[in-house]
């Protein structure tokens, strides 16, 4: 069997990959496994070389994998040339996390007066199986955050192709090989597998230690529960779409209203809706014009484009009957294009008593529609609050005269969402330190981590604890002599590398 690459303008084959047969998964497992004590061993310094090689390849084919993954996307090529860039400064990211050490989290208590002497310190996974996303062919893709994060961490990644783009995901994988192998890196530190299959026995592999995932509820509860039928089950770390809400206070929409309706048309129907981070619900107070005036916008914007592949184009279609028949409305829409895999912008509206009685309404539709709601008072606006999932992202806009509602709101939506978004829109994921994202189920499996930022690197590690172990035998964070020049907590006390503690 093959995986057809197609053009979603026109549904035209664009060419075929064959799927990857077992022994294949098998090999590519089996080289990382022999890899990966290797990439533990290694400084951080030396895997952020890697990283920016890999970073430097990446720039240096930047057009000819703009126009490559544009035929298999219809993203564009200016946006697609711009994600090669920001894929290439986020390998550049997770190469400086590395280098800086304190992901690792090396801790000393030298003990004495009975005390034994302890030392902990995080320590790699081990092979990673990573299944990159459609939407951000690079940035999310087989060499996107997931990769990156492992790669740094120490972890050696088998990734899954995303069958929207398999031509792009060989022609990656190719590029890696070379600039990680004339970086230095070992065989069987990166190799990417196709097919359906191959994803499923990638999972099931006895020597696969973590799963990382970004895509749609289903295919990340999948996963999840695929691993959770090992003999030996592993961490799937599913970063999953969700309705992520927009709150505008009264003294917003008084002052600004027109000016957050435009932003939030461009916000959810930016890249056709294709964003697990589209704001997917706007909550306005009633009496303020503001549905109208974002039903208007969509109609002045008019947004036209195509969706990634025939099956997120039907469901997207679906989607919007199934809100329909549960009561949303039809606001505004916009025609689309005929050919291809078209999409047709919309916005519906519902009540406050539909969002609180039918759960079915808070579930996403990827794609570019949104529902709008607008509540009476602050009363109705809480009873919608408190009943939203969690959220990979929550917005809102208000005054600092209405300082009291302002935090309540703050609060209230901290407790759904991984990212609270003051007065701008949840699309666009800054790549940094303090990134959060992630959120409460069933916006991921495991709330407490992050799939983009220094944090990312979190996932594929854990702390051993050594007792009263002789220096020479100790990891080289836990040395005495700090070979990798590493920020330690030791007694207590925080030392930066620089001070060159015992």
């Amino acid at each position: 069997m093959s995986v057809q690459s197609r053009d979603p303008r026109t549904g035209q084959v664009n060419g075929e990959v064959p799927d990857s047969p077992p022994e294949a998964v098998d090999a590519a497992v089996s080289a990382a496994a022999a890899a990966a004590p290797r990439l533990a061993a290694v400084a951080p310094g030396v895997r952020a070389g890697w990283l920016r090689a890999l970073a430097d390849a990446l720039e240096e084919n930047r057009q000819r994998l703009a126009t490559l993954a544009d035929r298999e996307t219809a993203l564009g090529e200016e946006r697609l040339g711009g994600e090669v860039t920001r894929t290439a400064n986020q390998l550049r990211h997770y190469a400086a996390v590395a280098e800086e050490g304190s992901y690792l989290e090396a801790t000393i208590d030298h003990g004495g007066e009975g005390s034994p002497d302890l030392r902990r310190v995080n320590v790699p996974l081990g092979p990673v199986a990573v299944f990159g996303a459609s939407n951000f062919p690079f940035a999310f893709g087989v060499l996107g955050n997931d990769t990156a994060s492992a790669l740094a961490a120490g972890c050696p990644v088998v990734a899954k192709a995303h069958p929207a783009h398999p031509l792009l995901c060989t022609e990656l994988r190719d590029l890696a090989v070379a600039a990680l192998t004339g970086a230095g890196a070992p065989e069987g530190t990166y190799e990417v597998v196709h097919g359906f299959a191959a994803g499923e026995r990638l999972v099931l592999h006895p020597a696969i230690s973590a799963v990382a995932f970004t895509g749609s509820q289903s295919g990340g509860l999948a996963l999840w529960r695929l691993a959770a039928s090992r003999d030996v089950v592993i961490p799937v770390y599913a970063e999953m779409g969700t309705v992520n809400p927009l709150v505008v206070t009264p003294g917003a929409a008084r002052k600004r209203g027109a000016e957050i309706a435009s932003g939030f048309v461009s916000s959810y129907t930016l890249g056709m809706g294709q964003f697990c981070t589209k704001p997917g619900l706007f909550l306005a107070p009633a009496g303020a014009g503001l549905v109208e005036a974002v039903a208007g916008a969509l109609r002045s914007a008019a947004p036209r484009g195509w969706l990634l592949t025939e099956a997120i184009a039907e469901a997207y279609a679906s989607g919007v009957e199934r809100l329909a028949a549960a009561g949303a409305r039809v606001v505004a829409r916009v025609d689309a294009p005929e050919a291809g895999w078209a999409a047709a912008p919309a916005l519906l509206s519902v009540t406050v008593a539909d969002l609180t009685g039918k759960p079915e309404l808070l579930t996403e539709c990827f794609g570019p529609v949104a529902l709008a709601c607008e509540y009476a008072d602050l009363d109705e606006l809480r009873a919608v609050l408190a009943v939203l999932p969690g959220s990979l992202a929550a917005a809102v806009h208000a005054e600092l005269e209405e300082e009291e509602l302002f935090t309540e709101l703050v609060s209230t939506l901290s407790r759904t969402a991984g990212r609270v978004v003051v007065d701008g829109y949840p699309t666009g994921v800054v790549v940094g330190w303090a990134q959060q994202h992630g959120g409460p189920w069933p916006a991921t499996t495991m709330p407490q981590t992050t799939s983009v930022g220094a944090h990312a690197l979190d996932r594929f590690v854990r702390p051993v604890a050594y007792q009263n172990a002789p220096d020479q035998v100790l990891p080289p964070p836990l040395r005495d002599g700090n070979p990798w020049r590493l920020p330690r907590r030791v007694n207590g006390r925080l030392v930066p590398a620089a001070e060159g503690e015992r």
